[in-house]
């Protein structure tokens, strides 16, 4: 099933990007792990899960283990939607599908100036 392409904001900030990515491949994970994936500090982490959390795209599991807190993450249906969506969107962008279908349809890029500001095709 193909996923419609549609660029994310929240979704897009490098970390985001990245805790969704990992998200992604996997049930669950938690906390510990994924700072130490991202190489981040405790507060980055909780700064940019809040955001999508917030958005509805992760959701977070607090489970009180030996007398500590353990604080795991997922990815939501939404936020599952959201990824796959952003990466479709960044697929396009990078291979250049717009333009293409832009050309396809007649349209195109004027031809860049040659040496001394003169057009290509003077």
């Amino acid at each position: 099933m193909s996923t419609a392409a549609r660029f994310d904001e929240i979704v897009h900030a490098p970390n985001r990007l990245q805790i969704c990515a990992i998200l992604s491949a996997v049930s669950s994970a938690d906390f510990a792990t994924v700072r130490a994936v991202l190489g981040v500090a405790d507060s980055v982490l909780s700064k940019h899960v809040r955001v999508l959390h917030e958005a509805g795209y992760v959701d977070v599991h607090k489970s009180t283990c030996a007398s500590r807190v353990r604080t795991s993450m997922s990815l939501t249906a939404a936020g599952r939607a959201a990824y796959n969506g952003h990466v479709a969107a960044l697929r396009a962008i990078v291979s250049n599908e717009g333009f293409r279908s832009h050309a396809r349809q007649g349209g195109g890029l004027a031809q860049p100036p040659g040496p001394e500001g003169t057009p290509v095709n003077a």
